[in-house]
């Protein structure tokens, strides 16, 4: 299940977060009947998590109370199915996050580096990716053909195609080798972990939520300045800030947000059945709540508990701005902002709804969503007035799913999931419902795992026997929290890429064909001084402390990518800019002579090691080829 107590690694603070702040000291003299009907491990957690608390937690703003979590640890298990997270009642795992050590010696790189030896590396494209990059669903063939050939000299194809006459110039064709290649630059710090980090649709906005309830819109398109610290918000950034938004205290943190296409309006979750829309323009604090709740029970008082318990943990804004979307404990909604009204409640799943998406940018009729059961549904809104089933079921993870992203096609989607597999599926391929109910009982995962520590134990299944997907990506750590994965960008990529931010710190940028073609180390990040499109400073080696990247995002028209990683050992959250640098990343003259020569004894090996792929791609060797070169 998706917890909202992810492990931070960083301090006393997050255990402060969970006992609900000051208040904690009055309900651990209140539980004291309650914990001597409770084990004697359960009474040294919370005698410990007390201690912490009083230590110097943080305010926490709508976090469990000791009570509570007294009464929640002393609830038996279920022994077929772990109760999904609630509104009022969060579940039976609280205790398993906050009897976290803050170890100095505590190594999360070395430890999950341990992991990847179940996984055999990808040296050579895979068939069905390599279908995929020469089928024309992901972008133009003709510079995929050059890329594959060694032919990559931006300035050199401008100069051929500016040179012919009457050539059509494609932006794509320039741009779609030019991947993020940098560490990393930090350009903002925050005092809380931030939960989503996005660039909006047109990349002039990006936008920020974090655990202290506050959302910041930065100007992409302001130029760099320097570094300045706000006090009211704890955030020392060199973006301009066009707004920052005090969201509503709900349970934990904010979970998700997104921008609506037009940049006014932004949508907020924090565990609760209601999400919160504010506008991103104007300074007006006022905020619009959505309630995805039943309406409250006839003969019941405020005190008779007849809201809706449930927790909603992702939303998105339909392409038009009309909708929204949004998945919580088990079940997904449909709210339509026009008529001020839910329309469509599903109990989707058998636990957790981690994301969901609109799995086109048309006509919004078909939605997915990803769980904790391991699987990823698709609903076609046409057909449930009929039935409330599922047109079709993506099955291949082992583990829960913590992100479905959409290419926004209505064709393909890719999941993260914590058998640490990032899965490309394709909506044509899904499984049909009764082939779900076949196998939706049957448990593949490793066995006592828990992915908020850095051990994924050795796997019992390398995929569901049933799995549908059309490629699996592996390399980055999928632990510690719900770490997220996207496509890049369609104008200027061709969404032939596909990247995640990883537990370790290592963002991986893989091509479609299965190969990894970028890998970059937040730990080498520079510091705020240093200018993000200026020559990479010489660096003496890794900073020491480990950071989780959690959510990545690829600038639309730049080959630039911000990354917002949770810094384990100074506390809090740093956005850093990736830039894509080719001959600065070149010190001198002579290391570009030194390279240009290296490749060229290397041509030979090169070419022959090009045979598997040509011959896959020889049927695209068409006209249009002829014409590009």
């Amino acid at each position: 299940m998706s917890r909202p107590w992810e492990t931070d690694n960083t301090d006393g603070a997050a255990y402060g977060d969970a006992l609900g702040g000051p208040s904690g000291a009055h309900d651990a003299e209140d539980v004291t009947g309650e914990l001597n009907d409770s084990s004697g491990s359960v009474r040294s957690i919370l005698s410990s998590l007390f201690l912490m608390q009083r230590a110097g937690g943080p305010d926490a703003r709508g976090g469990l109370t000791l009570r509570e979590l007294t009464r929640l640890l002393s609830t038996p298990a279920e022994t077929e199915q772990v109760p999904s997270l609630s509104f009022q009642d969060d579940g039976d795992e609280e205790d398993e996050h906050m009897s976290e050590d803050d170890d100095e010696d505590y190594s999360f790189r070395s430890t999950f580096d341990s992991t990847r030896r179940y996984f055999k590396e990808v040296t050579e494209p895979q068939e069905p990716g390599v279908s995929l990059l020469k089928g024309g669903d992901f972008g133009r063939v003709a510079p995929k053909i050059r890329a594959r050939r060694g032919r990559t000299n931006v300035a050199r194809y401008i100069h051929n195609r500016t040179s012919q006459p009457h050539a059509r110039n494609f932006r794509e064709d320039c741009t779609t080798n030019l991947v993020p290649n940098t560490h990393g630059t930090a350009v903002s710090a925050h005092e809380a972990n931030i939960y989503t980090g996005q660039y909006s649709g047109d990349s002039s906005f990006y936008y920020t939520c974090s655990q202290d309830f506050k959302l910041h819109v930065f100007d992409t398109t302001a130029p760099r300045q320097a570094a300045t610290y706000r006090t009211d918000t704890g955030l020392r950034t060199t973006m301009k800030v066009i707004k920052t938004i005090t969201g509503t205290p709900g349970r934990w943190t904010i979970t998700d947000a997104n921008l609506s296409s037009d940049n006014q309006r932004m949508i907020y979750a924090s565990i609760t059945p209601t999400v919160y829309m504010a506008s991103t323009l104007d300074s007006n604090p006022v905020q619009t709540p959505i309630s995805f709740a039943d309406p409250p029970r006839a003969g019941r008082n405020t005190w008779g508990g007849h809201y809706d318990s449930f927790g909603i943990w992702s939303c998105r804004f339909s392409a038009d701005g009309n909708e929204v979307v949004a998945g919580g404990s088990g079940s997904i909604f449909v709210y339509d902002l026009l008529a001020n009204r839910r329309t469509v409640r599903i109990s989707a799943h058998a636990d957790d709804v981690n994301s969901c998406c609109w799995a086109d940018t048309a006509s919004g009729n078909v939605l997915v969503s990803a769980s904790d059961d391991t699987f990823l549904k698709v609903w076609d809104r046409r057909s449930l007035g009929a039935t409330p089933q599922p047109s079709g079921v993506l099955i291949g993870h082992t583990e829960g799913i913590t992100y479905v992203s959409a290419k926004g096609d209505g064709r393909y989607v890719i999941s993260n999931g914590k058998d640490q597999a990032l899965r490309l599926w394709d909506l044509r391929m899904m499984r049909s419902n009764a082939d779900y109910q076949g196998v939706r009982r049957q448990n593949y995962g490793a066995r006592n795992f828990d992915y908020r520590y850095p051990h994924y134990p050795q796997p019992r299944y390398m995929a569901h026997p049933m799995d549908c997907s059309v490629m699996t990506y592996r390399g980055h750590a999928v632990l510690r929290t719900l770490i997220r994965c996207h496509f890049s960008p369609a104008e200027t990529t061709g969404s032939q890429y596909i990247y995640s931010g990883s537990a370790d710190g290592r963002i991986h940028i893989w091509s479609l064909d299965g190969q990894v073609v970028q890998i970059l180390d937040r730990a080498k990040a520079t510091s705020m001084a240093i200018d993000p499109s200026g020559p990479e400073p010489e660096r003496g080696g890794a900073n020491q402390y480990e950071v989780c990247v959690r959510d990545v995002s690829w600038h639309s028209q730049e080959p630039v990518l911000m990354s917002a990683g949770w810094e384990s050992g100074r506390g809090g959250s740093l956005v850093a800019r990736h830039e894509w640098k080719g001959l600065s990343k070149m010190k001198k003259l002579e290391d570009w002579v030194s390279k240009a020569q290296q490749e060229k004894s290397e041509e030979p090996k090169r070419n022959q090691n090009q045979t598997t792929s040509r011959n896959l791609l020889s049927v695209y060797l068409t006209d249009e080829e002829d014409e590009d070169e």
